[in-house]
């Protein structure tokens, strides 16, 4: 029984099926969704953790994987984040209290003097599905902010996004306020006009030309 939910849970993530009241993807309108299955599960028994690792973060995976070779474009990214969410709502308390462990934490904002977040937010989301807490600090996010961000978690790898080129050299000084009072402090970068050796030039330790490029270096520091 719970592998069938646990199957049936990841499908509706992989394809975008929020909830009951959900018309997509038409083939599975009428049925639960990722909300439904998701309290259903955790009923019925499955820990928190099976639920994150079998189904959420195997399911992103999926969604990246298309992402990244055209198969599926931002609409459907967006549908999907948004089923991973509507289960993570029923997670987040056993996060809260201990019981399942965040691979890490992960500060997230666009740069000051950009005002753009679909990016941003469609990575966050991808972000906290493959197993991530997120901090989002939001749009056009001064250096101060980023700093504070980072002095409160210490731990924690830093996301910029910036989606314009005029405002993209801004990140250079967040990036060099950030090593200035934490030098371990891994941090990531990505936008429409970046590259990864302009990600270089400005001091960022990764660069994500897409979500899954971004999901896969994060996972590469822990493990």
């Amino acid at each position: 029984m719970s592998s069938e939910l646990l199957t049936k849970l990841s499908e509706c993530v992989e394809f975008g099926k929020i909830n009951l009241a959900s018309p997509y993807p038409p083939q599975m309108k009428g049925l639960p969704g990722a909300d439904e299955i998701t309290k259903e599960a955790l009923e019925s028994g499955v820990t928190p953790g099976e639920i994150l690792n079998d189904a959420l973060i195997s399911a992103m995976n999926k969604v990246g994987q298309k992402f990244s070779e055209n198969k599926i474009f931002v609409p459907q990214m967006l549908l999907s984040a948004k089923a991973m969410g509507a289960s993570m709502i029923h997670l987040k308390p056993f996060f809260a209290n201990g019981s399942v462990q965040r691979k890490g934490v992960f500060i997230l904002g666009t740069v000051f003097g950009d005002l753009h977040d679909i990016g941003k937010n469609l990575f966050g989301m991808m972000v906290e599905g493959a197993g991530w807490e997120v901090i989002d600090l939001g749009i056009d996010v001064k250096i101060e902010k980023f700093v504070e961000a980072v002095k409160q978690n210490p731990t924690a790898v830093v996301g910029i996004s910036a989606l314009l080129t005029t405002t993209m050299v801004n990140m250079k000084p967040v990036i060099e306020a950030i090593k200035a009072i934490s030098p371990d402090t891994k941090v990531i970068v990505g936008g429409a006009p970046l590259s990864s050796d302009f990600a270089a030039q400005i001091g960022a330790d990764g660069y994500g030309k897409n979500p899954q490029e971004g999901i896969v270096w994060l996972d590469k520091l822990t493990a």
